[in-house]
């Protein structure tokens, strides 16, 4: 698992051991964030269920201003702390060790708004895209910027709802067993 482009191109990220972690393969981030092009440059960013932080990491690689990284296994937090320390990242990012829930919270509470959210927790845990999606959804006044666009990546055989709230599912994108949803705020 590598950085694809930006500041940190080519740079080797670790990712947790076992396999409880799936990290967003090489390519399927490539496809991300081709997609997103320029608006990654100097974007708030949250990378929710993060993993290894390897699509935060890649965010800030290419530009982004600040990211949020939402992990609680502590293998998980262990590796993107490691893919942090490794790039010489030392501001621009907070890691939420309580995971998704709590940094929803927080962010409500703080009145933060992102521009671009990425989502993807373990692909069977369906509760949790409903949950995280809904909860983006009824508060995307407050938790996203006008021009937000969020993206889950799920399993391309358990498609994700078209709605959520005030989210609406815009474009899919899919590449072997996965796929990409990306979402922005409804009329």
């Amino acid at each position: 698992m590598r950085v694809i482009a930006g500041e940190f191109r080519s740079r080797v990220l670790q990712a947790p051991r076992g396999m409880s972690t799936r990290p967003t393969s090489d390519k399927l981030r490539e496809t991300l964030f081709n997609v997103l092009g320029p608006r990654v440059e100097g974007s708030r960013f949250v990378d929710f269920y993060a993993g290894s932080g390897a699509v935060g990491v890649e965010a800030l690689s290419r530009g982004a201003e600040f990211c949020w990284f939402a992990e609680k296994a502590p293998a998980a937090l262990a590796a993107i702390k490691a893919n942090l320390q490794m790039l010489k990242i030392s501001s621009g990012y907070a890691v939420e060790n309580r995971g998704v829930k709590r940094l929803l919270e927080e962010l409500l509470t703080k009145g933060m708004t992102a521009q671009i959210v990425f989502l993807d927790p373990p692909y069977e845990e369906v509760e949790e895209y409903r949950h995280t999606l809904s909860t983006l959804g009824r508060n995307a006044s407050i938790l996203l910027a006008d021009d937000a666009v969020i993206v889950a990546e799920h399993a391309k055989k358990q498609p994700l709802e078209a709605r959520y709230g005030a989210l609406e599912r815009y474009r899919v994108l899919e590449q072997g067993d996965a796929a990409l949803s990306f979402y922005s705020v409804g009329e």
